[in-house]
């Protein structure tokens, strides 16, 4: 029996017409689903801002000579963890510790000039106190008396002068007289002469102490040079012992046992990997409602891991304007690009022991904007 050929269009509209009702009722039930889960992610992400630009970074502490020397032994190899204090590096003592014993003895020989110039300043004193005080009282004594004698010595030739006149007395007891009175009169000006010799000496002894005062500082102010000569010399003779400033990681050691190094000479650099942090560089779009304090979550590219953080601080200027060639628009070759601020971000305390976090390395980190 054949089949009316008018039927068979009649039989396949039939059996499309199912089909796209469930497509209908597909796309009617799973697009009210699709705007509540774009929804849904659109209400959580919109207090969430994401950057996969970002690295740890850490303290590079580089380690230095600061005196001048053969390196006699090194303590520590590449990679090496050392706590601070440890000994890295043994520089030769011997050169600076001769320098020392000079400085020591001169130390000494300084001080001895010191105990010489106040024994000299002492016995200056007490001739100048001699010269000043019992001599000059026993000087001016003396004039006293020599003068009282010539007053008397001219009184007594004042009233005989009249009666040799009258020959009452005789010449020869009158030139007696006389003669007591020149010697009075040459005792008197000697006695005068001997004060005065005596107030030159005392002007004399006041010169002779100040200049042994004058020695004495100078000697104070050796001794104080000697001193600080050996001080130094003693901290140039610690500084022979190179020590870690910080606990970290030696990287890139320099120094080979042997060699001669000088002052400030790059030895060895260590890392504190336990004061790392993040930061991570967002795009000006990203951080109007950035804020200090605000929880980070901090993806680690090594080991999948997520770690809790929280931002420290908004760093002043975009990465680019405090590049080594920061761009110069004013010459008119000005494309606008979307900026990139670097945000510190430190690592919570609980959280920094989780992982170790090497400087440069990559991790993804999303500011939570409550």
């Amino acid at each position: 029996m054949s089949q009316d050929p008018a039927s068979q269009p009649v039989s396949a509209e039939a059996s499309a017409a199912p089909s796209t009702s469930k497509a209908m009722r597909m796309l009617m039930i799973g697009t009210p689903i699709a705007l509540l889960l774009l929804g849904g992610v659109w209400f959580v992400n919109r207090n969430h801002v994401s950057t996969d630009d970002a690295q740890v970074d850490g303290h590079l502490v580089p380690v230095s000579s600061r005196v001048y020397g053969s390196v006699e032994r090194v303590l520590v190899e590449d990679n090496q963890a050392v706590k601070a204090g440890d000994p890295l590096v043994a520089i030769d003592p011997r050169d600076i510790q001769a320098r020392l014993d000079q400085a020591k003895a001169a130390l000494a020989q300084a001080k001895a000039q010191v105990e010489g110039a106040k024994a000299e300043l002492e016995r200056g004193k007490v001739a100048f106190q001699q010269a000043r005080g019992s001599d000059q009282e026993t000087a001016k004594a003396n004039l006293d008396a020599r003068k009282a004698s010539l007053d008397k010595a001219r009184m007594d030739v004042q009233r005989m002068k009249p009666l040799a006149e009258r020959e009452e007395i005789s010449a020869q007891q009158f030139d007696g007289t006389r003669t007591q009175a020149d010697v009075a009169d040459g005792e008197w000006r000697a006695a005068q002469q001997r004060l005065a010799s005596l107030q030159r000496e005392a002007d004399i002894r006041k010169v002779a102490v100040s200049a042994a005062e004058a020695r004495l500082t100078s000697a104070l102010a050796q001794v104080d040079a000697a001193r600080a000569n050996q001080d130094g010399l003693e901290l140039q003779l610690s500084y022979t012992k190179i020590l870690a400033p910080v606990e970290g990681v030696v990287t890139r050691r320099f120094v080979e046992q042997g060699q001669t190094i000088q002052p400030g000479q790059g030895l060895l650099t260590l890392i504190p990997l336990h004061r790392t942090w993040v930061t991570a560089n967002f795009k000006e779009t990203q951080i109007a409602r950035m804020r200090p304090g605000q929880e980070v979550e901090i993806k680690v590219d090594m080991t999948g891991s997520t770690l809790k953080g929280r931002v420290d601080s908004i760093a002043g200027s975009t990465g680019s304007r405090m590049s080594l060639l920061p761009p110069e628009n004013a010459v008119g070759n000005f494309v606008k690009v979307v900026q990139r601020i670097p945000v510190k971000i430190r690592i919570d305390d609980a959280e920094a022991g989780k992982v170790v976090l090497r400087p440069g390395m990559n991790v993804e980190a999303t500011v939570i904007l409550k």
